[in-house]
C-alpha cells in the first residue's frame, strides 16, 4: 500500500483553520512539556479499559535509528506539502531525526469509526482525536472536558506533525491495529492542478484510496510500523503511541529533557502513583532516553511530595475535613493538611514549574479523577523552617462545576468564568482553604511524624525557644551558673568514684540551630566547639517547654518526648552515646542531633565538663 499525504481544502460551508485549532490552548502559564505530561496522562486515564488493573504510561525521547531513518524519509515524504506549507521535509532530511513518543497500554486505544460522519455505538475516540475538535467528554468524572488539550502534541512538534499507532476494538469486538499521520500547521493558498485553492493547514498521511485519508489497518499497519521502527503491539494488547516529530526542546539536550520529564511526572501525576489496597497503583509511569530508563522519583520518599502524599492520606481519615458552602448550602469536597519542620528545599526545574521553590506552603487542588490541577500557594509560614502541604479533592457531585472553571489546559480554577451560584462555590472553596490554613499555622494543628511545631512569629534567627543553652545562644557560653555548679571552691569538682577533679567547661556555639533530615526524620542540629584542651564529658539535656518557658517535669503517659539521636563531627564521625567524651581544643566542630517532640517547644541544654589540670 502506498501511503501518502493529503491536505485538506476549505469546503464551501467552511471549516476550522489550523491556526484557530493551535490557539485553542490559549496562552498557558505552564511550559509545553509540562502541559504534554498532564494532558497526555489525562487522556490515557480517561481511556482506561474497564478490565485493566493498571494503566501503563510512558514517555520516550530519542532519535530515529540509522537503520530506520531512510524508511522515514521514503515512506513519510510521499506527496508531502512543500516546506512553505508544512516544514516536514526539512525535518526529515536532518541527519538526526528526534522524536518524543507518548505511549499507553491498558487503555481502549483510538477505537470507533474512522470517519466523522459515521454513527457507530458510543465509542468515537479515533474521530475525536484525528478528525474533530472540541468534542465534549464522554467519561463520567473524567479529567478532560472538550479535548482541546490534544493540540499540545502538534504545538510541541517543530513540524506540527505526529504519527498515531493504536490498537483498539474496531466496533465488532475484534482488535484492530491502526496507523495514521496527522499534521497541523498554517492555512495557505496553493495549487491543486485545477487552479488555486484555499487549504486549512490540516494534513493527513495514510490510505487515500477512498478519497479521504484513512488509517492503515491490521497487517498493512503492522508492516508499516515495523519498517518505521515503531514498537509492535502484543496479541491481546490495546493502547496508543503518539510519535511527535522533532519536539521543541528550548535548546536543551535530550538527556536533560528526559530528566525533566521524569520529575514532571512525579510533580504532576503523583496521585496516580500511590498504591491502592490491592498493592497496585492506578497508573505506572516510565521515562526513557534513547531506550534507557530514567528514574521517576517516588513521591512517597521524595521531598516535598511526601508531604502532599501525607495530606492526601488524610482525606478519607479522621484527620480530613469537609469543606462546605453555607449559602447556598453545598458540600464542596474534603481537605487534608499536614505541617512539618524541615530544612529548606533545593529548587528543581519541575518544582519551580509547579510554583514551589525553597519552601512548601501550598494546597494541591484536584477533582475526583485525582489528577493535579494546580498547587495553590497559601500564606507563608512564620518561620523559614516550617512547611505545610494540603490536598483538596472536590466532591463527585461538584465535579462538573470545577471542570467548567478550568481553562483548556486544566491548570487552574477560575470562578470568574462561571455564573452564579457555581462561581460562589469555587470562591468559597478558596475561602475555606484559607481559613483552614490560618488554623494550621497555630500550635496544635496536625503534624507529620518526626516533626516539631514553632511558635507563631518565630524565625530561625530567634530560635532560642526551640533549641537553647541554659544561658542562651552565643559564643563561649559558660554553664557554671547553670548545671554542674562548682562545689569545690577551687574551680572544679570530683566525679563520683573518680579521684580526678573536674570543672564545667565552656561551649562555643557555631551559628544558629538548623533543621535537617536524618534517615528520613526531622532533627534539630546545633553546632558547637570545645575550645579548651583535654577530654570533655558532653551532655544534652532535652525536655518539653510548657507555658511561660518552664520545663515539663511530669509529661502525660505516652506523650511524645524529644530524643538525642547522637553527636556528629565536621569530619564525618558519629557518636551515638547520650553523653560522649570528646576531645577539645583542636577546632573540631561538633553537632548535637535532637529529634523534637511533636507540636511542642523543645529545650536543649548542652553541658560540658572537663578534667582539671593538676
Amino acid at each position: 500500500m502506498q501511503a501518502e499525504w493529503l491536505s485538506q481544502t476549505f469546503p464551501p460551508e467552511g471549516a476550522s483553520a489550523a491556526e484557530g485549532i493551535r490557539n485553542q490552548l490559549g496562552r498557558p502559564e505552564l511550559d509545553l512539556l509540562t502541559i504534554l505530561v498532564r494532558e497526555a496522562a489525562q487522556n490515557s486515564w480517561d481511556a482506561r479499559r474497564s478490565d485493566a488493573q493498571v494503566v501503563d504510561f510512558r514517555l520516550s525521547i530519542g532519535s530515529v535509528s540509522a537503520a530506520n531513518s531512510s524508511a522515514w524519509r521514503d515512506l513519510l515524504l510521499r506527496n508531502a506539502p512543500i516546506d512553505a506549507h508544512l516544514p516536514l521535509r526539512r525535518i526529515l532530511q536532518k541527519s538526526d531525526i528526534r522524536t518524543l513518543t507518548v505511549s499507553d497500554r491498558g487503555t481502549t486505544g483510538l477505537g470507533g469509526p474512522t470517519r466523522a460522519d459515521t454513527i457507530q455505538g458510543g465509542n468515537h475516540d479515533f474521530v475525536a482525536f484525528v478528525r474533530n475538535i472540541g468534542e465534549p467528554r464522554d467519561k463520567e468524572l473524567g479529567g478532560g472536558t472538550y479535548g482541546f488539550g490534544k493540540g499540545i502534541f502538534y504545538l510541541l512538534s517543530s513540524a506540527g506533525t505526529v504519527l498515531l499507532h493504536t490498537r483498539c476494538d474496531d466496533g465488532t469486538g475484534r482488535l484492530q491495529t491502526r496507523l495514521i499521520g496527522c499534521a497541523l500547521w498554517k492555512s495557505y493558498v496553493g495549487a491543486d492542478g485545477t487552479g488555486e485553492r484555499r487549504y486549512t493547514g490540516r494534513h493527513w498521511w495514510g490510505d487515500v484510496t477512498s478519497g479521504i485519508v484513512e488509517p492503515l489497518v491490521d497487517d498493512a499497519a503492522a508492516e508499516m510500523a515495523r519498517r518505521l521502527g515503531l514498537e509492535p503491539f502484543e496479541d491481546d494488547e490495546t493502547g496508543t503511541d503518539v510519535v511527535i516529530f522533532d519536539p521543541e526542546l528550548d535548546d536543551r539536550d535530550t538527556e536533560e529533557v528526559a530528566q525533566y520529564l521524569a520529575e514532571t511526572v512525579a510533580w504532576q501525576l503523583w496521585p496516580k502513583m500511590l498504591r491502592r489496597i490491592d498493592g497496585r497503583p492506578p497508573m505506572r509511569f516510565a521515562v526513557r532516553h534513547n531506550g534507557r530508563d530514567v528514574v521517576v522519583p517516588d513521591p512517597e520518599t521524595t521531598r516535598p511530595l511526601d508531604l502532599f502524599v501525607a495530606a492526601y492520606r488524610q482525606l478519607d481519615s479522621e484527620g480530613g475535613r469537609e469543606l462546605e458552602c453555607r449559602s447556598p448550602k453545598k458540600l464542596l469536597g474534603r481537605l487534608g493538611l499536614v505541617k512539618t519542620v524541615a530544612p529548606a528545599l533545593t529548587p528543581t526545574p519541575a518544582g519551580l514549574t509547579a510554583g514551589v521553590d525553597t519552601l512548601v506552603h501550598h494546597v494541591c487542588l484536584m477533582r475526583p479523577a485525582e489528577l493535579v490541577v494546580t498547587y495553590r500557594p497559601g500564606p507563608k509560614p512564620p518561620s523559614e523552617l516550617l512547611a505545610y502541604a494540603g490536598v483538596f479533592r472536590a466532591d463527585p457531585a461538584m465535579d462538573d462545576v470545577y471542570a467548567r472553571a478550568e481553562p483548556p489546559t486544566h491548570d487552574s480554577w477560575n470562578p470568574q468564568s462561571l455564573q452564579a451560584p457555581q462561581n460562589t462555590f469555587v470562591r468559597t472553596t478558596f475561602l475555606r482553604i484559607k481559613e483552614a490554613l490560618e488554623g494550621l499555622l497555630e500550635l496544635g494543628g496536625t503534624a507529620r511524624g518526626g516533626s516539631a511545631a514553632l511558635a507563631l512569629g518565630a524565625a530561625s534567627s530567634h530560635f532560642a525557644s526551640l533549641v537553647a543553652g541554659a544561658e542562651g545562644l552565643g559564643g563561649a557560653t559558660d554553664f557554671t551558673s547553670a548545671r554542674g555548679r562548682d562545689t569545690t571552691g577551687k574551680g572544679g569538682r570530683h566525679r563520683k568514684g573518680d579521684p580526678r577533679p573536674v570543672r564545667t567547661s565552656s561551649i562555643e556555639y557555631v551559628d544558629d540551630p538548623r533543621v535537617e533530615l536524618l534517615d528520613g526524620k526531622t532533627v534539630v542540629v546545633q553546632a558547637f566547639r570545645l575550645p579548651m584542651d583535654g577530654g570533655h564529658d558532653v551532655t544534652a539535656d532535652v525536655a518539653v517547654l510548657a507555658g511561660a518557658g518552664s520545663r515539663e517535669t511530669d509529661p502525660p503517659v505516652g506523650a511524645d518526648q524529644p530524643v538525642v539521636m547522637g553527636w556528629r563531627s565536621d569530619d564525618g564521625r558519629f557518636v551515638g552515646d547520650r553523653s560522649p567524651r570528646l576531645e577539645g581544643g583542636d577546632g573540631t566542630v561538633w553537632s548535637v542531633l535532637v529529634r523534637p517532640a511533636l507540636d511542642t517547644m523543645t529545650e536543649v541544654v548542652i553541658t560540658s565538663r572537663s578534667d582539671v589540670e593538676s
